[in-house]
Order: structure tokens, then sequence, then C-alpha cells
């Protein structure tokens, strides 16, 4: 195996100088980023948060004959039915075979964190090789099981020279990194770690693409060069999984997911990256496909089937930049979907007045790659750019100040913010949707029939209380109030 891959990945505050709080616009973000000069930031009072267990068991979960022992007290596994059944429908949606049900918790009680609970994860390790016929089991680490200090990398091993198969620690305790993209990073390395290979053969049309559940829409889109998707790595077998670097080149939905895969499979076999933003609005496609072709060879067709996805939408692109004429659009979400989101809207005519991202990586393993200068460059500078971890209390007084129009979100408990404040909103839960030309045309369409509902969210307002006191609902109250420096 490679040098570039160890047991353990490093955390995104290390590796890439990751940020939880920022308050300023979107130019000067990606200067002060540059010299890595801002601060994580400390919030003295928080409402909610993610963990990185929860990021790392969603992608190794979400391989179709891998099982995982998730070392843990049930409460870490309490959702995993939620993850079976999103898991479940992207398998329908694809026309892969049922995803069945793969995963089991050890369950650490108390009397564990004083005794140890080595034993019982080897006991957990033989039981989902009995039930499940995995072709690689995953381990996935706790806050519990760190702190006892449980040498789950060598149980790991030892149980993989006994079954004949890879079994893998995945290390992502939550305590260990105040970001939850870091169980992204952890969940990839131990992909690599188990299922890379070195290619028998590259496939010239292929190309990967690092992705979460969400329906078929690279597909068509590459398909206007003749190329297809290796969507990676949900719902894909562990075989399917083990060929990735056959592929021609690799892109990402968004660099907060793959920023770590695509470097170190470029890294170690040679698979180049997609040097260019995401397929996300009409300019940022454009520029996707041409580095797309320039990678596979296609560049003496991309400009006339650019040319021709151009003249395909134009009618119904340019009624829908008639109809956004002077509307304002707020968008939360992670930091590089953010960026993808706020592309689209911009070439459909909107005025993006602020974003807020839930975290930002200062740098990115590859260099080259910078979604906000990206961002910068497509639009100019966006005024409003903040960063919080989802914290509702902050959330409110960002949109209280501005007023936008609508609001899109990523994550759906944002969106109840928005209902509340007399918003209409929209969750944008299927990543893939708005992808490409297509995709843009289908939110434009989906904004505007929101947009007709808006009296049934100022109806909601009027009968909605917060929870927080009148000083911080005033409006020279600093969002920030509540974050330090470090």
């Amino acid at each position: 195996m490679s040098v570039l891959l160890k047991d353990k990945v490093e955390i995104r505050e290390n590796r890439l100088h990751t940020i939880l709080t920022f308050n300023g616009d979107a130019k000067s973000l990606d200067e002060a980023s540059r010299d890595n000069k801002l601060k994580i930031g400390r919030f003295k009072f928080s409402q909610c948060g993610n963990c990185q267990e929860g990021c790392a068991f969603m992608q190794v979960y979400s391989i179709h004959d891998a099982a995982v022992v998730s070392h843990s007290p049930i409460g870490c596994y309490a959702n995993v039915s939620e993850r079976w059944n999103g898991m479940a429908n992207v398998a329908k949606i694809r026309g892969k075979d049922s995803f069945s049900h793969h995963a089991i918790c050890t369950n650490i009680q108390e009397s564990d964190t004083i005794y140890g609970g080595a034993k019982k994860l080897r006991h957990a390790i033989e039981e989902a090789y009995k039930r499940y016929s995995p072709k690689v089991i995953y381990v996935t680490t706790s806050c519990a099981s760190g702190i006892v200090g449980d040498d789950v990398h060598s149980v790991a091993k030892e149980m993989s020279a006994e079954l004949g198969i890879p079994v893998f620690a995945v290390e992502c305790e939550g305590f260990k990194s105040r970001i939850w993209s870091t169980g992204f990073d952890a969940a990839f390395n131990g992909i690599l770690n188990t299922a890379l290979k070195a290619p028998e053969k590259k496939q010239e049309d292929l190309v990967n693409v690092f992705n979460f559940s969400g329906v078929d829409t690279f597909t068509p889109l590459l398909k206007t060069i003749n190329l297809r998707p290796n969507y990676l790595v949900e719902t894909r077998s562990f075989d399917e999984i083990s060929r990735m670097a056959e592929a021609a080149c690799t892109s990402t939905i968004c660099e907060t997911l793959g920023t770590f895969v695509a470097d170190r499979l470029e890294k170690i076999y040679g698979v180049p990256q997609v040097r260019a933003p995401a397929p996300y609005g009409i300019q940022w496609t454009d520029r996707w496909l041409r580095e797309v072709a320039k990678l596979t060879g296609r560049e003496s067709i991309v400009e006339e089937a650019i040319k021709k996805e151009h003249e395909r939408i134009a009618p119904e692109l340019n009624e829908l930049r008639e109809f956004f004429k002077g509307k304002k659009v707020y968008i939360f979400s992670g930091a590089s979907y953010a960026h993808n989101m706020a592309s689209v809207c911009y070439d459909l005519g909107l005025e993006v007045i602020g974003i807020t991202t839930y975290h930002h990586d200062q740098q990115y393993d590859t260099k080259e790659i910078n979604t906000v200068k990206y961002l910068v460059e497509t639009m100019g500078n966006v005024p409003n750019y903040t960063i919080c971890n989802k914290q509702p209390y902050q959330v409110i007084k960002f949109l209280s100040k501005l007023s936008p129009d609508f609001l899109i979100v990523r994550h759906q408990a944002l969106t109840v913010l928005g209902y509340k404040l007399g918003i209409p909103s929209i969750m944008e839960g299927d990543s893939n949707k708005c992808v490409g030309y297509d995709g843009t045309i289908d939110l434009g369409r989906r904004i505007q029939k929101i947009l007709k509902t808006r009296k049934l969210y100022e109806n909601i307002a009027r009968n909605v209380e917060f929870p927080y006191t009148e000083w911080w609902l005033k409006k020279d109250t600093d969002p920030f109030a509540f974050v330090g420096g470090l």
C-alpha cells in the first residue's frame, strides 16, 4: 500500500486549517484564507452540533456489500434506520439491487468504559461476518471507545487475519475534531486502504464522481461528450469501488466531501482531478465540461456540445431570468455546496445577498482548487458572508437583518427557521438535482413555484414565538456575541 495511506488521517483543523466562524464578505474570506490567517473560533454557547462519526459511518455504510461495526453506545447508532432508508431509495433510483441493512453496534455500556470493550468488539465483528458475509468490514469508533482507549486498530488487524477479509478501523471519535467533515476523510481513508488497487486497464470514457445520494444527473450531462459517470461511493459494491483507479479523471460534487480522496487517488495512481468548479449553474458547467474534455481527449467536440445545450435551454432560461429580476436569495449550506448553489442562482438572474456556510476549509488537499475564489471570479463579491456551525440563534439574526425573498438550505432543520420568519424556503436535500444545464432550469422552476406561496409562510410567521430574549432579538445585537477567537 502507498506510503500516502496510513491507519488514520490528520484532522481538518491541522491539515486544511478549517474554521467554524467568520463574519465579513466573500472576497475578504478568500484573501485571508490564502495565508491561513483565520482562527477556528470557539462558541461559548451552542444549541446543536454535528459529529464526524456520523459522516464517517454514512460513507462506509453506503457500500453495498460491506459490513459496519459501530463501536459505540447505542445513541451514536440511533439513526441507522434513517440511513438505511436513504440508501435503499438511492439504490432503487439508480437501478441497483435492493440495499440491505448491514451494520451492528457494540452498545458500549458503563462497565465497558471501565474494563474496556475490545472483547465485545471482537464478538461484534464475528457476528457481522456471520450475518452479512461481507467483502469488507469497517469499524467506526466513538468518543466512548476513544476515551476508554480500546486498541481498535489492533483488533481490526487481528480479525482481518482470522476472517480472511479486510477489516479496517475508521478512527472518527467526535471529540478529536470539531469539524464534522473530518469524518468524510476518515471514511475515505478506510476505503482507500481496503479497496483501492492498481488499474488492470484504463477506461478512457469513465469519470469518477464522488457524491452523496441523489438522482442520476451526471449520465445525461457527460453523455453530451460521450462519457459516463462512475458514482462513488454510495450504493456501489466493494469490487466496483476497487476499480476507481481505472477512470480517466475524478470529480466531486463538492470539495467538502471529496478533497482528501480525490487528492490521494491522483497522487497514488495518477487519476487526474478535474480542476474546475463543480457543474452547477451555466458558467460553471461550461468550465467543468471543458476541463473534463481536456482530460479525456474530447476537446474537439465539447464546444459544439456546450453550444447545443445553451440553445436548448435558452427560451426557458430567459423566461426565468425575467421572472427573477429584483429577487434576492440567501443560501445556507456546507462550504463548497453553498458556492455551487450561489452559482446556479446567479445564472438564473437572482441576487445572492448572503451566504452562510457551516465551516470553511482555508486550504484544500489540492492547492489549485479554491471554490471561494471561483465564486468571487464568477459573480463578484458577496457582501454578507458568514460561517456558523448551524446555530439557530445565529441563523435568525442573519435572516432577520437581510429579509431575503427566499432561502435555500442544504440541511432540513434550518429550513424550518425560514418558515418561522415568513421566508419561502427550499431544502435542497438531493445534491444532484440541480447539476448541469437541466438542473439550473429545474431549480429555477422550483423557486418560481415556491415564491407563489409566500402568504402561507407569512401566516406561519405570525403564529410563531422564538425562545430568545428581547435583547437577542434586537437588530443591533451582534450575532457573534458568543463566539471567541480560538
